[in-house]
């Protein structure tokens, strides 16, 4: 084998799998069809999900460092439009006094219960949200550097052969052979293609533009999102962006390249000023088509981001979502590699990530939704900006937004298990994240019990173990967290045999290494 896993695609999808199969010591090549990083805009912001996987991987100063760049700059767009008045708060640690939108309905931080349930426990990362995706695949980009991860750019994926044993992938000078290839090559997918993948889903309704573009006449064009009768448009939050929202079906032509006139002639439809384009910087379109494989795997070929689910870019879940799969899925594949994963581990990738990206589909479906311009969907929007002025509405809202319903379908009673782990500040001892960095799962001894650690040591270099104390949650005794992030086991004080528990949830996960104890 020239390379365990060959991953089409070196966006943040691609990269942050590539990084998370270096942890758990495969060899990975990344091929790339473009030479650099595409300036094209694109999402210009992560939810929480996405700032967690980057934040236990130790990336958290990097992106508050690129989040406090984009601040400033909105804040002085800001400041322009409302006359030297900077505006906004500074909520959330976001700066603007916002945390996201539904259907271009804002979402203000002051109104966000943060004790809810899947809301309170991100520590950090709860703070990041303007972060584009440029700059995520760029620091993605140095941390494969770092690991050794072969990324090839330049270089696209032709074809492959499967077969039971390895997959042969072809590129236009040549050929290598890996074990694995995984897909991570956006929703044109031809490794999906190829490989046979069905895709089934809803068709577009709309066109949707978004661009930075030079302009004058924009007096009158309202900060923000703003619905009109003829669709939505968005201006903002920094100089020159714009977006506008129509519901004319799809494009006839995609690729079509993307001009001022074009450009123009639907921001003066939809916001009905007559606004004059003299030049544009960057732009791009999409659909609303969202649609998902029905399985992520099939054989030794496996999908991941884009690739195996496409949506409309509201609500800037995709790239999380995307981030979401490769910390699933990377861990498992480096374990199979390995010779250290248990049976079915690689089954559980679909079972897991699967539900999570068909609620992300309705989220952005029921988005276009409550921006149609008919008198019944103008009617639903009305509710839907009232509920968004309650701090239930908006607590509910910012909780899927962010991810916060997700929990897979683990054994086990306790309330954490299956969720994300909460970032438990240890005393002494930093954050829950400080000791994920190396991709390794974390058993989180809380009573100091040492018989729950020797379960633990039979697993090492498989399962770090930590013992602190945690003042902020006295009843916790113990924690199991997966590589990825998520609990595979908790218990709290008093609990009934957890030595048990602790040891049926290593096996699932883990299997048994030679050596390992398992309780009488």
């Amino acid at each position: 084998m020239d390379y365990d896993v060959v991953v089409a695609g070196g966006g943040p999808v691609g990269l942050m799998l590539a990084c998370e199969l270096r942890l758990g010591g495969a060899r990975v090549a990344v091929l790339e069809r473009r030479t650099e990083v595409d300036p094209t805009i694109k999402g210009g912001a992560i939810t929480t999900p996405g700032a967690e996987a980057l934040y236990r991987r130790g990336m958290l100063p990097a992106m508050a460092e690129v989040q406090r760049r984009a601040v400033d700059r909105f804040r002085a767009f800001i400041r322009e439009q409302n006359g030297g008045d900077g505006g906004g708060g500074g909520a959330a640690g976001q700066g603007l006094g916002i945390v996201g939108h539904f259907a271009g309905i804002m979402l203000r931080a002051d109104l966000v219960d943060r004790t809810a349930a899947g809301l309170g426990d991100a520590g950090p990362a709860a703070e990041i949200a303007f972060v584009a995706q440029q700059d995520i695949e760029r620091l993605l980009g140095e941390r494969a550097d770092e690991l050794g991860v072969d990324v090839r750019r330049g270089v696209e994926l032709t074809g492959f052969d499967a077969d039971d044993g390895a997959v042969t992938v072809r590129m236009r000078h040549g050929a290598v052979r890996a074990g694995w290839l995984v897909g991570c090559d956006g929703g044109r997918s031809t490794v999906r293609k190829l490989a046979g993948f069905a895709f089934p889903g809803t068709e577009p309704e709309i066109t949707c533009h978004q661009a930075v573009v030079e302009m004058t006449g924009a007096e009158d064009l309202k900060v923000g999102w703003t619905a009109t009768d003829t669709g939505v448009y968005a201006h903002g939050p920094m100089p020159g962006r714009i977006v506008t929202v129509e519901f004319d079906g799809p494009p006839a032509d995609r690729d079509a390249p993307v001009t001022a006139e074009d450009l123009q002639a639907r921001l003066r439809r939809v916001c009905g000023v007559d606004v004059t384009i003299t030049g544009v910087r960057t732009a791009t379109r999409f659909t609303d088509h969202a649609r998902q494989v029905t399985e992520y795997r099939r054989g030794r070929v496996l999908l991941a981001g884009d690739a195996a689910h496409v949506h409309s870019a509201f609500g800037s879940q995709g790239l999380s979502l995307g981030l979401g799969d490769a910390m699933n899925l990377g861990w498992k594949l480096a374990a199979v590699i390995g010779g250290r994963a248990p049976k079915g581990l690689l089954d559980t990738y679909t079972r897991e990530r699967h539900p999570v990206g068909a609620q992300v589909l309705d989220w952005t479906r029921s988005q276009v939704a409550a921006m149609r311009p008919d008198p019944r969907s103008r009617a639903l929007r009305e509710i839907v900006s009232d509920l968004a002025g309650t701090v239930a509405g908006t607590t509910y809202l910012t909780a899927r937004l962010n991810g916060g319903g997700v929990r897979y379908e683990l054994a086990g009673a306790h309330p954490l298990t299956g969720r994300s782990a909460p970032d438990l500040e240890l005393a002494g001892a930093g954050r829950l994240a400080d000791h994920l960095h190396a991709g390794r799962a974390l058993l989180l001894d809380l009573a100091d019990d040492p018989g729950l650690r020797d379960l633990a040591a039979g697993y090492a270099g498989r399962v770090d173990t930590l013992t602190a104390r945690c003042p902020s949650r006295p009843r916790l005794a113990a924690v199991l967290v997966r590589p990825d992030g998520f609990t595979a086991w908790a218990a709290d004080a008093g609990a009934p045999t957890p030595a048990a528990g602790l040891a049926k949830a290593l096996q699932e996960w883990f299997a048994v290494p030679e050596g390992a104890v398992t309780p009488g």
